[in-house]
């Protein structure tokens, strides 16, 4: 084991370390514990074999095969970004539609709380 690989793998312990901690406080969720976790593992793998890089490239075809892992963790960098914007998307239209409902309820109970004088008569055609 070369001392690159020796790095490779003490950095993705402490990676692994970081995510353990973060979901011990709560701060991730379950997907996003999963979705880290992954990536620990797969960096820990190409750490301490980095001949795993090697022999997926072959088999691709890949005439370079050490860029493998930099365009797989792009890849899928790109996928994570895509997930967290469409959460958020979702997240605010929930949250508009959460405070039109509040308006609407604080509308009437304002209104429940101040009848306006015409009310009254209002009341009394129906």
């Amino acid at each position: 084991m070369t001392q690159a690989n020796l790095a490779a793998a003490v950095i993705a312990l402490s990676f692994a370390v970081v995510i353990l901690l973060l979901v011990r406080r709560q701060r991730l969720g379950s997907w996003q514990i999963l979705w880290w976790l992954a990536a620990a593992c797969g960096m820990a793998v190409l750490g301490l074999f980095p001949s795993v890089a090697d022999w997926a490239g072959e088999r691709l075809g890949i005439h370079y095969p050490p860029v493998l892992p930099i365009v797989v963790a792009l890849c899928l960098l790109f996928v994570k970004v895509l997930t967290m914007d469409l959460e958020r998307t979702r997240q605010e239209r929930r949250l508009r539609i959460l405070a039109q409902k509040l308006a609407g309820v604080e509308a009437r109970l304002h209104d429940l709380e101040h009848p306006s004088p015409g009310d009254s008569d209002r009341d009394d055609l129906t």
